[in-house]
């Protein structure tokens, strides 16, 4: 197989025929054996029973559609697609349509035409969202390059085109909590980054609110870097001198100014003000030792509970 679209789904009942339709513009013209794999993460809504539909329709296309037992996140779905693809090139896109098959397909053409390249990912100069959204954002890349050793792309998404090799090394990767922007750096390969503006979305609304946003970007720190917990250390470090400098000023204030010192206010700022310190680096200790407790269960990233697929060397990649 040349291409193999692998498009994670959750909650698109009302996009999986539209995208597919769009697909076959592009690709039922194009001089190229594709497939499309499609993962259901789980829907509540009847995401499954439209890929099934979509499956029975068109037997003599190559499709893949796995249902995961529950949802397993949107990672899980990656990592499963990337699973049970067979194509020399992998593209990984979304099915609101919001990434389009025809700058998919432009997008393999590249990557096809220059034989250096190993990857092409696609990236939004300009987002349709506010500028304090926009502001933080910027500002998360920034200070998440300072701490990792390999870089975030500001404004890279998952939407790119790979040859099999990437593919092959992404999934030798062994962790349960996958991040894949940072995998997809930390992996290395000649990268081409070419700029795209997202359309409308076809149908329903985003399933990325802002709290999720911020736990996903959190999790992205913590699977890179080591840098929060070295901050911890600093900030016992700083805590500690600090706490020298205050005894020895109120000493000073104590025997030059003749001042009484309210001993009992002053505890209970120490107090909390050093509580707080400890509980926030516990804090960032106890979620990586959270993390490590996860690993090493050796759970599988996902469970299929139903492969749908013509391909017979697709199977389970639990």
């Amino acid at each position: 197989m040349d291409f193999s679209l692998i498009i994670p789904c959750y909650n698109e009942e009302g996009n999986i025929e539209a995208f597919f339709d769009e697909a076959e513009k592009v690709l039922d013209l194009a001089p190229i054996s594709y497939e499309y794999v499609f993962v259901n993460d789980g829907s509540t809504d009847s995401t499954q029973q439209r890929l099934k539909e979509l499956y029975e329709k068109h037997p003599n296309k190559s499709i893949t559609v796995i249902n995961f037992s529950r949802n397993f996140g949107k990672e899980s779905a990656i990592f499963a697609g990337l699973k049970n693809s067979t194509g020399k090139a992998v593209c990984l896109i979304d099915a609101d349509l919001q990434q389009h098959p025809k700058t998919a397909y432009q997008m393999y053409r590249t990557l096809v035409a220059n034989p250096e390249l190993d990857c092409v990912c696609a990236y939004q100069s300009k987002r349709n969202e506010g500028k304090l959204i926009s502001g933080i954002k910027s500002l998360y890349y920034k200070i998440t390059n300072s701490m990792v050793e390999t870089e975030f792309k500001n404004g890279a998404s998952d939407f790119r085109v790979f040859t099999s090799k990437v593919k092959d090394a992404i999934l030798s990767l062994g962790e349960y909590h996958r991040f894949s922007k940072g995998i997809f750096s930390w992996v290395g390969f000649n990268t081409e980054y070419v700029e795209y503006e997202a359309d409308e979305r076809n149908d329903g609304a985003t399933k990325w609110s802002f709290g999720r946003l911020v736990k996903y970007g959190i999790g992205g720190i913590m699977a890179f870097s080591t840098a929060p917990l070295k901050l911890s250390a600093y900030i016992g470090g700083t805590a500690t001198i600090f706490s020298v400098v205050y005894f020895i000023v109120t000493l000073i204030r104590k025997f030059t100014h003749n001042i009484n010192v309210d001993g009992f206010t002053q505890l209970v700022i120490l107090l909390t003000f050093f509580g707080g310190l400890i509980l926030t680096t516990l804090g960032i200790i106890g979620s990586y030792i959270a993390k490590i407790y996860e690993q090493s269960k050796h759970r599988p990233v996902y469970i299929a509970k139903e492969i749908l697929t013509r391909n017979e060397d697709v199977g389970n990649g639990n």
